[in-house]
């Protein structure tokens, strides 16, 4: 018999009233508990949390509950479940938290489709903890932590494959009552073969205790923080080389394992510890502390590794306290309360922005500026409000500014030709927005200027010339206080502003396509059908005689394009020997859809009919299908007139004629 897909292993201590939830989000998975092994390890609970388990039990085959003394932390436990696993997969689940119904069978299926070793499935809050979002901005089928943002999240809540799990021998870190789970789950992503994220769904649910007891919220020590600290760049060092690569997992710890040891710093009761720490410190980030990784860290970052490397104490205690002041927190919960929402003071000189963190300028430290430069940080915050793309011409209009930069703000759109230096620079028209910003950052940063109004003509944007062949993006050039920022445009829209392809063909017979791209939802502008063509808007469903006795063919189909010229889809018939032309327009309706007839009695001849879409420069036809249409057959000034199919033809070709009397009885005598 085939074992479980997943074990599911929870360690659990004094979790009371929380387990209950969190046992239950297990057996009730959309996997089905056939396919669930679920080990719960008891860690010495003293307030009903193993009656509570061993209740839960009983109903539940899949379900193991295992008791031992308290170990002191979650690691124990969770290694006692690894060694007792039989599942094909392993998820650890905290006693507080809970799964969403189909967290598992949607992880189970990444991880089989795309052969992953570990899978993250999107975690949310509930009661105010604060939970990692910036790797679930999408599903991501296989990736891994260099090209994405999976390293910022080491907890061991995520999918992992067990014959890796076995194959490393990974266990968790007992000797650490904090980040345990860290070394254990980096090996796990550095050594995947895949790493797959399920960002569409809510499978982990973090619960904020109202006793303030989960793991992560309590004040572990200044030593406590420092070993996490050291295990985890040895770690990182281990598994790379110097350069790029391992500055871009550096900076995670650097920006948090780093930042925590210093915020426990100032609670250190003795300034000789504090003094023999600061050393330590300063000992620690020298190996791996280099311009390459500076460049990519937050100012704040780097003003606290500088007074480190100085042994400036007192200099950093103070940026401490004021980290404090304004809410400095540990990662997952936020356990020090903010007394003051107010960041700093910006000051913006020749294109810099700089941030007056304590001792900016302080003519006695002369600490370097790069410490307090967060250009690189400011980000533009933008909002389309429209996007009209009728014949040749866009107009985009919303607002953009430079956040944390009040004041005046000047912009301007970048269309830029993708995978080429082309770019072309158009004006817009500044739009008041006298209440922008009133709501965010406690009012500090108004943006009274900030809307744009710009429109793009195809046939001058290039310079008073027509927009090439290609695929434009467009980008916001924004500046503040002479700081310029640009951002692309498209993703933060209202939801007036459809995320469907709009394609039209303008009056010069230039096909363009308005799309969004993914995963991100950006806009650009496919010209010239380089991606995003036109006939398959153009169809032709049947042709067929309106009528009894009638000459008149009647033609449906469908065209889906948003727009093109005024007269130029119509429906083309072309006499075969001669050339000669006859069109009548097509009017689609609403939807597309459209009936068109076309008067056969009109002339004589071999005719050939296709849908066409004519302008300018442009053309696109699509054939009207042959079908099985019977001869038509009516009368004119006395006459018999007949229309008939051309058999063998991939397109419908009718022949219209006169019934010659002579010739059809002759051809009715020899049928006798």
């Amino acid at each position: 018999m085939p074992g479980p897909d997943v074990t599911v292993i929870i360690a659990a201590y004094n979790a009371m009233p929380y387990v209950t939830r969190s046992v239950t989000s297990v057996l009730d998975q959309t996997l089905g508990a056939d396919r669930i092994e679920l080990i719960v390890v008891d860690d010495g609970s003293t307030d009903g949390t193993a009656a509570e388990l061993d209740r839960l039990a009983d109903g539940a085959p899949c379900m193991r509950v295992i008791h031992q003394p308290n170990s002191g932390g979650p690691a124990g436990p969770r290694n006692l479940g690894l060694d007792r696993a039989t599942g094909r997969h392993v998820f650890f689940l905290d006693a507080d938290d809970h799964l969403g119904p189909e967290a598992l069978e949607r992880m189970v299926a990444a991880a089989d489709k795309n052969g992953s070793d570990v899978v993250l499935g999107r975690i949310v809050g509930e009661g105010g903890r604060r939970a990692p979002t910036s790797m679930f901005g999408r599903n991501q089928p296989k990736t891994d932590v260099f090209s994405s943002r999976v390293y910022w999240t080491l907890n061991p809540m995520k999918l992992f494959r067990r014959e890796l799990i076995d194959r490393l021998g990974l266990r968790f870190e007992t000797g650490l009552s904090i980040g345990e789970d860290q070394p254990f789950t980096a090996t796990a992503y550095l050594e995947a073969a895949a790493i797959s994220v399920v960002a569409d769904y809510d499978c982990l649910y973090w619960v904020a205790r109202e006793d303030g007891n989960n793991i992560t919220a309590q004040p572990h020590g200044t030593r406590m923080r420092m070993d996490l600290f050291r295990m985890m760049t040895e770690l990182v060092a281990q598994h790379t080389e110097p350069g790029e690569r391992r500055d871009v997992l550096m900076h995670r710890h650097f920006a948090v394992e780093l930042r925590d040891a210093v915020l426990q710093l100032c609670r250190e009761p003795y300034r000789d510890t504090q003094d023999a720490l600061l050393k330590e410190l300063g000992e620690l980030i020298e190996p791996y502390y280099h311009e390459g990784l500076a460049a990519r860290l937050p100012a704040m970052v780097r003003l606290r590794c500088h007074l480190i490397r100085e042994g400036l104490l007192d200099e950093l205690l103070t940026v401490v306290r004021w980290e404090l002041d304004r809410g400095a927190a540990s990662y997952g919960i936020t356990t020090l309360a903010a007394t003051a929402a107010q960041g700093p003071d910006i000051r913006t000189e020749d294109g810099r922005a700089y941030a007056e963190y304590p001792y900016f300028r302080d003519s006695t430290l002369n600490i370097p500026d790069d410490c307090y430069d967060i250009t690189s940080e400011l980000r533009v915050r933008h909002f389309l409000e429209t996007a009209e793309f009728e014949g040749g011409t866009l107009r985009l209009a919303g607002h953009a500014y430079v956040h944390r930069i009040a004041g005046e703000v000047t912009a301007e759109l970048l269309v830029r030709k993708r995978g080429s230096a082309v770019e072309h620079r158009l004006p817009v028209r500044h739009v008041p927005t006298p209440d922008l910003g009133a709501d965010e950052d406690g009012g500090q940063f108004r943006h009274p200027d900030a809307g744009f109004d710009v429109t793009v003509d195809l046939a001058t944007a290039a310079g008073g010339a027509p927009l090439g062949p290609g695929l434009w993006d467009f980008t916001l050039a924004v500046d503040a206080q002479g700081v310029r920022k640009e951002a692309r445009l498209g993703s933060r829209r209202a939801e007036t502003v459809t995320s469907e392809t709009v394609t039209v063909v303008t009056g010069e017979g230039t096909a363009a396509a308005l799309f969004t791209t993914k995963p991100y939802g950006n806009l650009s502008l496919d010209v010239g059908e380089t991606r995003h063509r036109v006939l398959p808007h153009l169809a032709v469903d049947r042709a067929s005689w309106a009528e009894e006795g009638s000459a008149d063919l009647a033609v449906t189909g469908r065209c889906t394009l948003s727009g093109w010229p005024a007269g130029a889809l119509t429906l083309r018939a072309t006499e075969v020997s001669t050339g000669a032309v006859r069109s009548v327009p097509v009017a689609p309706g609403p939807d597309g859809a459209f009936s068109v007839r076309y008067d056969c009695a009109a002339s004589p001849g071999e005719w050939r009919f296709e849908l066409r879409l004519s302008a300018g420069a442009g053309e696109w036809a699509v054939p009207v299908p042959p079908g099985r249409l019977a001869a038509a057959r009516w009368q004119r000034f006395g006459l018999p007139w007949y229309a008939k199919v051309v058999e063998g033809r991939d397109v419908l070709v009718v022949r219209v004629g006169r019934v010659e009397l002579l010739k059809g009885v002759r051809g009715r005598l020899k049928r006798r």
